[in-house]
């Protein structure tokens, strides 16, 4: 089984190519036509995204290439890891919270979706149900225990 993001990332990296391969050499082209390339604001613009573009291929290849490692097997069951829905309940003020660990690349916090390598995902990693981590946050240093874990191999 494909993680998610790697599925997004391959779709993002396909339009990417196939704005490179067709529709940047066309506005090139047009560009062109529009005489001195010196004083020429679409030609500059086209080769701008031109750049962008092969830029942002090399990146998404490069991170396709460091997820294509990860393997939905290999994700440890009962702790906290990627994927994973986890409650903590904040030791001061008794409030809780429920995050889901995704890659950065899937962070979306208004959804509680946060990155594991954020600092409260860097202190779940690896934490069962129970456990009590220590996180330093804007507010300062919080301690929370993690009252509930659902694991991506759970929520199926």
């Amino acid at each position: 089984m494909e993680l998610p993001v790697l599925q997004r990332l391959k779709k993002e990296l396909a339009d990417l190519q196939h704005e490179l391969s067709h529709k940047l050499p066309k506005d090139l082209a047009e560009a062109r036509a529009h005489g001195d390339l010196s004083e020429n604001a679409e030609y500059e613009a086209a080769k701008n995204r031109q750049e962008f573009v092969r830029a942002r291929i090399g990146q998404i290849q490069g991170r396709i290439r460091e997820l294509s490692l990860y393997n939905v097997q290999s994700i440890p069951h009962g702790v906290v890891a990627y994927g994973s829905r986890v409650t903590v309940e904040d030791l001061e003020d008794g409030a809780s919270q429920v995050y889901e660990i995704v890659f950065p690349e899937e962070v979306n916090a208004a959804a509680g979706q946060i990155s594991l390598s954020s600092p409260i995902g860097r202190a779940l990693l690896n934490k069962a149900v129970g456990d009590e981590v220590e996180v330093q946050t804007p507010r300062g240093k919080r301690s929370y225990q993690i009252t509930e874990l659902v694991t991506m191999h759970e929520r199926g």
